[in-house]
């Protein structure tokens, strides 16, 4: 789990970051949950937005995109999910 120090840290390193994935009708199912979790080990930090049109609000998409990439949620920032989870291979960010 991570530090409140620690979550403010992945929060003013996601601050500048542009969604990458976008959460709209469908919903999550598992081929998004699989694209996530290969971006994740790419990336380990970065922002998912949950559409309009999506029919679950989004502490609940927040909530299946953790259960199934087994990341960390570092915030929900309007209807913005910053997702963080340490890279196997490819670690690049250093938490204090």
């Amino acid at each position: 789990m991570l530090t409140g120090k620690q979550k403010r840290f992945l929060r003013s390193k996601a601050h500048h970051l542009n969604p990458i994935f976008q959460v709209g009708k469908g919903g999550v199912n598992e081929n998004m949950i699989k694209q996530i979790s290969d971006a994740l080990e790419a990336r380990e930090l970065f922002k998912i937005s949950v559409l309009q049109n999506c029919e679950e609000d989004k502490e609940t998409v927040a909530e299946e995109l953790v259960k199934g990439t087994k990341a960390e949620l570092v915030q929900i920032i309007g209807n913005t999910i910053v997702l963080y989870k340490e890279s196997r291979e490819n670690k690049q960010i250093v938490l204090p």
